[in-house]
Formats: C-alpha cells, sequence, structure tokens
C-alpha cells in the first residue's frame, strides 16, 4: 500500500477480473477503474486508471477506503473484500460472471467452436454483513470512450431498482436490490445492512440487457463463475511443488487474458500504464503479439492446457498475412491488422505520465523475430498433437520463405525500438529459430527437398551470429555495431540455439547477471547504450528477470536459479499478479497489467526448476 499522496493506487495494488472477452482492475477502496466493454480492446466506460474524472464504479461501506483484507477465492478471479467498519464487519464479493452458454454470442461473436460455458457480460457484485450494522453504498459513475462522454441515466422501473447509462453510441444497464438515485452523470445508493442481511448490484452489456433479478440470483451466478475456474483450473498439470501456488496463479491470470471467442490472447488488459514514472513509454498492450505465441504455447503445453493451446494456434493460422506473406508482429484480438495509434491528451494519465495512447504504432514494423515465433509454436503444437493440420502447412511455408528473405536485413528488434533499425542479435536468432523449426516440420511431413534447404540456411544464419554477434570477450551482443548488452540474447539457451555448456552462453549469462541489473533484476538493455528514440530510464524488466531464471538452470546455476526465482516470487503484487516492469528503487511495479508475458515466462521459469527437481529426486 502506498504512503504517498498520490490519488491514484500503485498499479500493483488492483485486482483483476476477467469473463474472457473483457477484464476489470478494482481497487482497494472497492472502485472499479477500469473497464472496457464489451471486448479487451473496447473503449472504456471507467477509466479512472488513467485520469481521476474518466469513469469509476465504488460498491462498498460508506466513508471507509482501506479494506482489511483482500484475496481471491482460491482457484479463481473471483475477488473477496473484507472491511471492518465502526459498527460491524463486511464481506464484497465481485466477478466478471461466467455461465453456461444459451446459444450464439451476438455481443462478441466467437469464431471459435462454442464450449460449455461463456462470459455473460456481466459485472456482479454481492455484499454481506457478517457482524454489526454497516451502512453501504454504491456509486456507479460511467464515463464512455475513455472519459469522453459522461452517462445520460434512465430509471426503468417504477421502483427505481434499475436504470439505462448511455453515451458514445452504448447503453449498460445498472441493476441493485437498492434504491437508485441519479445525480447527472452518476447512480447511487446508500442503505444499512444489519448481520445476516445481503444486497447486489451487477451492470449489464448482456444482449437485452438481462440482469440478476436478485441477491440469490446474483449470489449463484458468482458461485457458478467460481465453479468454472476450479474446473477449468482441474484441467491444468500443475505438480505438488512449492512453485504450485505461482503457476496457478499465473495460470488463471494467462487464462483470464484470453479472448475466448477468437483464441486470441492481448498482452495486458491496459494501455498507457507508464514504464517511466511521468515520461512518455505509455503504449497500447491490449492488442495479440505474435512474438508471444511461442511462449503462450509452451506455457499451454506445459500445463496440459491443449484446447487454449489449439484455440490459439487456429488464431494465428487465421490471420492475414502482409503483402509479402509474412505476419505482422501484432494484431488486434478480432485478427484486424490496423491498429492505427493516436492520443487522448484531454487524459491526465497514470500519475501524469503521457501521453494516453489508444492504439499501437508498431504493428506495421519490420521485425524479424516474428517468423521464429510463429513457427516455434507451430512445431511445438504440431509434436504435441502428432498432427500438422493441412491449413497450417502454407502458414510454415510463407513464415520460412520470409525469414529466408528477411534474416541478413537489419530491423526494429524485439523491443519494438523506435530509433533506426539495426542487425540485432535477438532477430537473427529468431530467424534461426524460423529456420530450424521449419526443416524439423518439413522432415514430419516428409519433405526431404524444402528439409535440407531449410536446415541450410539455418546453419548459415548461425554461423553469422557467431561471427558477428560475439563480441570479444565471447559474449552475445545487443547488436552486430555495438558491445551493449541486451537481456533477449538470454534466448539462446531457452531456443537451443547453443547448449548450456557453451562457454559463450556462460559468458553472456554471467555478463547479464552482474551487468544488467538492478539490485539483481534484470534490465532490457541500458537505455543510454541503445537508440529506442525514446527519452527516460525505464524500470527493470520482469520477463527478463524470469528468463535469467530459466537460463541459470540451463547452465547449471541451480542455486543462482532458485534464489532469484524467490526474489521475484517476493515482488509480486498482493494479490500475486505482475505488471510488465518492477522499479527496484521504489520497489513498486511499473508498466501495463497484469502482463502476460511476465506471468508467461514465470511458469516457464517454475517448470524448468520443478523439472530439475525432479530429476534431482529421482537420480537419488
Amino acid at each position: 500500500m502506498s504512503l504517498t499522496s498520490s490519488p491514484f493506487p500503485p498499479i500493483a495494488d488492483y485486482a483483476f477480473l476477467s469473463n474472457c472477452h473483457t477484464g476489470a482492475l478494482v481497487a482497494p477502496d472497492g472502485s472499479v477503474d477500469w473497464l472496457c466493454v464489451p471486448a479487451f480492446d473496447s473503449p472504456s466506460v471507467f477509466g479512472n486508471l488513467l485520469d481521476r474524472g474518466a469513469g469509476s464504479f465504488r460498491f462498498g461501506p460508506y466513508g471507509i477506503n482501506v479494506p482489511t483484507a483482500r484475496n481471491y477465492v482460491p482457484g479463481t478471479n473471483v475477488m473477496t473484500t473484507t472491511w471492518h467498519t465502526p459498527g460491524g464487519w463486511l464481506l464484497v464479493h465481485d466477478a466478471l460472471t461466467m455461465g453456461p452458454r444459451r446459444g450464439p454470442d451476438t455481443v462478441t461473436p466467437h469464431t471459435r467452436p462454442p464450449t460449455d460455458d461463456d462470459g455473460e457480460h456481466l459485472l456482479v457484485r454481492t455484499v454481506e454483513c457478517l457482524e454489526g450494522s454497516v451502512e453501504i453504498e454504491l456509486v456507479c459513475e460511467p464515463a464512455f470512450d475513455y472519459g469522453r462522454e459522461p452517462a445520460e441515466w434512465t430509471l426503468i422501473d417504477g421502483d427505481g431498482h434499475a436504470a439505462d447509462a448511455t453515451g458514445a453510441g452504448s447503453t449498460i444497464r445498472l441493476s441493485t436490490d437498492l434504491s437508485i438515485g441519479i445525480e447527472q452523470g452518476s447512480a447511487r445508493a446508500r442503505h444499512v445492512l444489519t448481520q445476516g442481511e445481503r444486497a447486489f448490484c451487477s451492470l449489464s452489456w448482456a444482449e437485452g440487457l438481462a440482469a440478476p433479478t436478485d441477491t440469490d440470483d446474483a449470489s449463484a451466478r458468482i458461485d457458478t463463475t467460481v465453479r468454472f475456474w476450479r474446473s477449468w483450473l482441474a484441467r491444468a498439470r500443475i505438480p505438488d511443488h512449492s512453485l504450485r501456488h505461482p503457476v496457478e496463479r499465473a495460470a488463471l491470470t494467462i487464462k483470464g487474458l484470453t479472448y475466448m471467442p477468437t483464441g486470441a490472447t492481448v498482452a495486458a488488459l491496459t494501455t498507457s500504464l507508464p514504464e517511466t514514472p511521468g515520461g512518455e513509454r505509455n503504449w497500447d498492450y491490449r492488442y495479440t503479439w505474435m512474438r508471444d505465441s511461442t511462449f503462450t504455447l509452451q506455457a499451454l503445453h506445459f500445463l496440459l492446457l491443449d484446447w487454449e493451446a489449439d484455440e490459439f494456434m487456429q488464431f494465428v493460422a487465421d490471420v492475414e498475412p502482409t503483402e509479402d506473406g509474412s505476419l505482422q508482429i501484432m494484431y488486434g484480438i478480432d485478427g484486424r491488422r490496423d491498429l492505427t495509434e493516436s492520443t487522448r491528451d484531454e487524459l491526465s494519465g497514470y500519475e501524469g505520465a503521457h501521453p494516453v495512447r489508444i492504439g499501437n504504432g508498431a504493428f506495421d514494423q519490420r521485425q524479424n523475430d516474428v517468423y521464429g515465433a510463429v513457427l516455434d509454436s507451430l512445431l511445438l503444437h504440431t509434436r504435441r498433437s502428432r498432427h500438422l493440420p493441412r491449413r497450417l502447412w502454407p502458414l510454415v511455408q510463407s513464415q520460412a520463405a520470409g525469414a529466408v528473405a528477411a534474416w541478413r536485413d537489419p530491423d526494429q528488434g524485439i523491443w519494438e525500438a523506435r530509433g533506426k533499425p539495426q542487425h540485432y542479435v535477438s532477430s537473427k536468432l529468431m530467424c534461426w529459430v524460423a529456420l530450424d523449426r521449419a526443416a524439423k516440420l518439413a522432415g514430419i511431413r516428409g519433405d526431404d527437398k524444402l528439409q535440407a534447404s531449410w536446415h541450410e540456411t539455418a546453419e548459415e544464419i548461425r554461423a553469422d551470429i557467431l561471427a558477428n554477434g560475439v563480441s570479444d570477450r565471447g559474449v552475445l551482443r545487443q547488436h552486430y555495431d555495438t558491445d551493449a548488452l541486451d537481456a533477449s540474447t538470454l534466448l539462446a539457451p531457452l531456443f537451443g540455439f547453443l547448449p548450456g555448456s557453451d562457454e559463450r552462453i556462460r559468458n553472456t549469462v554471467d555478463a547479464i547477471s552482474s551487468e544488467l541489473t538492478e539490485n539483481g533484476f534484470v534490465l532490457r538493455y541500458v537505455t543510454d547504450e541503445t537508440d529506442d528514440g525514446l527519452s527516460g530510464k525505464e524500470g527493470t524488466f520482469l520477463i527478463c528477470s524470469f528468463w535469467l531464471v530459466s537460463a541459470l538452470t540451463m547452465v547449471g546455476e541451480m542455486r543462482r536459479a532458485t534464489d532469484l526465482m524467490e526474489r521475484l516470487l517476493r515482488v509480486a503484487s498482493p494479490l500475486g499478479l505482475y505488471a510488465e516492469e518492477f522499479e527496484v528503487d521504489r520497489a513498486r511495479h511499473l508498466g501495463n497489467f497484469p502482463q502476460a508475458f511476465s506471468h508467461l515466462a514465470l511458469i516457464e521459469a517454475a517448470g524448468r526448476i520443478i523439472l530439475a527437481d525432479r530429476l534431482e529426486e529421482w537420480s537419488g
């Protein structure tokens, strides 16, 4: 909990809710400060996260803003908050509810096969007085289109228990068993609960604005949502190990960032949470990066979540390639290609960080690592399913051809630098991955000619990297024209480019561990040594620290690996979540939240430690 006077809660203090269509962030005081409907990348209706006047929705005790305890219902993305007030004790449940499928989804139409359960397009909140008496308040103040349009409210029944908020061409319905009053752009209610009494409220953007009928119905929907998440988690393979609970929370977070209608996964729930406090490194991460695909597939297959893996792979197969046959580095969650970036200059930004961006201008950048990410994913999936679908073979051919054509060219690199293109080692490495995996896929298909050709090119790329991408001290460089370090070179052992026993890998791991860290946490690169087109320092990157854990296991440094893993687990948010970065000096999370990449890398690092521990047990 922050002790500063900032009106913005610390990023890590937010609770994450999801219905696999969209997500919400709930502040410690019980305010929903971020919700986009009906989908992750829709305009926000509650945007207090980026401007304290851009919409919020509080349901909790009147006059008390600091809760006693906040927890997820174990094994779920359903939140509970316990409040102690001068008059008594209160328990709040919050959920974006899941329920049995009741026909086609007309709100967010599906392109994937229907499942038994789906998002209900409802935010449901219940309260129960546990002891004494507590005055509760409901304050719902939407501001549509990222805060641009205050709500126009209309009471829709005679007894004042439901009201519709309209703005920017959208309507959402607030329902409750409390009596609603309208005050300009907000709907309000207050009521005293005594021991054993309950109340509810809900927000609906479902077809027909369907909503719970009463508190029993609302509680039943939350119970159904709890069962959904626990049933889903029961399908995952998570060994009985000290790392089990962090892996479970990471898995639930990744599932929560999955867009069920298409199988896509968003990189994060939010836009424009700053990487540099008060600075300009603010990006919109509510899209699907092809780079994430291989890490997503690795995590899902490690957890035996093969259905989700197949859904994501089918999404990749569906997206439209560019004119030269390559895939963009990112797509909209519906597969759209145009993610043109704009700014909302009227918003203050989180703690004054400007600008607030909508869209992502990097969508049409040249980043040559995309070929390797896609083809590694295809090989992982093919080996797991023991089947290469006919519709995916053209994708193998096009991505391999793209890597053959592009690997000699400079690009913007894995970190999407907005400086001039360079010969980034990680990009060359991922082109090697592309041709290495393509050759293996051709072998599975029985195409000996393509297998030989692609393998030959892979070896040519490997030789080029080892000739130009290694410094005089035997360490992998950031790019060919510098000796600067870059944490992305940790991918070399992770993708099998060189074995962990290779001296160049050991040198690289040791150099990054000692020279590219702040108090042991890993930076992407030193901003003063890298032309990324931006100003300002950034925090340590959590994914890079988890990559270092994995790399340390691969070079046999298990004690160092487990020590770093323990430190990373200790800096998780109070609810076990991770943003993109960690600012060491102030011990706080930075960047968009929760960040899929951080949780995917946690699962991989944990998996490598668990495997090493099991092998040690079996060897006696």
